[in-house]
């Protein structure tokens, strides 16, 4: 049997797997709904027509029994959110406490790296950096590291949820003698790019067309035909200097603007998303990480242009930026003679400056340095 469990949360975030990575239908609610939703067992209900439950006297008991007025909810706020609290709590706020107050500050403007943590990790963003920009560049025989459908969103990309214990990032941690307990989660590890960066696409709700179905944080590395796990095929292309893609359906990247869902796939070596539609906020999230946004051309994904994600991919862009124009149309081939036409989602000049020089990070630095 094919059981779909449900979760109601009382949050400002809704993803698959947030509450639980098996729960597969999860719905945002207000905090007395969750307690309702709770209580009766089911989210298969009508609150007006049907029971919470049974009360002692056997009768049964409606939402409308236990929801309280406005003025009982009042009448709690007067009686215990007081200020005092406030006060208390704001007038030491600078004196710290003990623990945090006995901790050792390096001296020094430069930040102190500690190589041994687990938590936080010198990122490789400026390394072989130079003051000259790498200037534009196109896209040269690239694989497919991932083939999407529709709504894949930042949270897909980067879970900030519970670190598997099969996963490439519970393989690190457990290298450096990192107890299964202390795995703690990708958000709470967010300062550590060697985590965040096996923690890509290492959603186990993501859906992947190159697996044909199966549900999980894998793919098919081409060349070999292996299913292993995203970072590991990343890793592996990497390694022979091959760059990758990734195709997507409409709202790539919905959700929150969440920034590791560009750093990530930086720096597992993808130069490019084509997507029928971006979000607005991821888009320009990709672009400063030096990621090409293309978009297909209305009517058009990778379906209907028969591409199956096993085919090598080209991108015509000119080597001087200055011959680049913000939307302007960019030829893509693929190594089996295919050939379309896609939108390119530099959307001002700025964002052209920002690749030009590799992405905003460099960007800043080099203009910085300059001053």
């Amino acid at each position: 049997m094919d059981i779909v469990a449900a979760a109601v949360l009382s949050g400002n975030r809704n993803f698959e797997g947030r509450v639980h990575p098996l729960t597969r239908a999860n719905y945002l609610a207000s905090p007395p709904l969750v307690v309702a939703y709770a209580l009766a067992g089911t989210v298969d209900i009508d609150f007006d027509k049907e029971p919470i439950g049974t009360g002692k006297d056997g009768k049964s008991i409606y939402l409308r029994d236990i929801w309280p007025s406005n003025e009982e909810i009042a009448e709690v706020v007067q009686s215990s959110v007081l200020p005092d609290m406030f006060k208390s709590t704001y007038e030491a706020i600078t004196k710290g406490n003990p623990m945090w107050n006995s901790l050792s500050v390096p001296s020094g403007s430069l930040y102190s790296w500690d190589p041994s943590s687990t938590y936080i990790h010198e990122p490789p963003y400026f390394k072989g950096m130079t003051m000259d920009p790498p200037g534009a560049h196109g896209v040269k025989d690239a694989y497919c590291l991932l083939n999407f459908g529709d709504s894949i969103t930042t949270d897909h990309i980067s879970p900030a949820g519970s670190i598997h214990k099969d996963s490439p990032a519970a393989k690190y941690l457990l290298e450096r003698g990192v107890d299964r307990r202390d795995f703690n989660s990708y958000g709470s590890r967010r300062g550590n790019d060697e985590v965040m960066a096996r923690g890509t696409f290492a959603n186990i709700r993501i859906v992947n067309k190159l697996l044909n179905g199966e549900v999980g944080p894998k793919t098919i590395h081409i060349p070999s035909g292996e299913k292993l796990y995203v970072f590991v095929a990343a890793m592996r292309y990497k390694e022979a200097g091959k760059d990758t893609i990734v195709l997507a359906g409409a709202e790539y990247g919905s959700g929150s603007s969440r920034d590791w869902a560009a750093k990530g796939p930086m720096l597992l070596g993808v130069k490019a998303v084509i997507a029928k539609s971006f979000e607005r906020i991821h888009r320009s999230n990709l672009v400063g990480m030096g990621i090409l946004p293309l978009c297909f051309k209305p009517g058009e994904d990778a379906d209907t242009l028969g591409l199956t994600g096993h085919e090598l991919y080209t991108i015509d862009l000119p080597s001087k930026v200055s011959e680049i124009r913000p939307g302007q149309d960019v030829t893509v081939t693929t190594d089996n003679g295919k050939s379309f036409t896609c939108t390119l989602r530099f959307d001002t000049e700025v964002e052209l400056a920002y690749f030009d020089h590799g992405g905003i990070l460099p960007y800043v630095i080099r203009n910085l340095i300059k001053e």
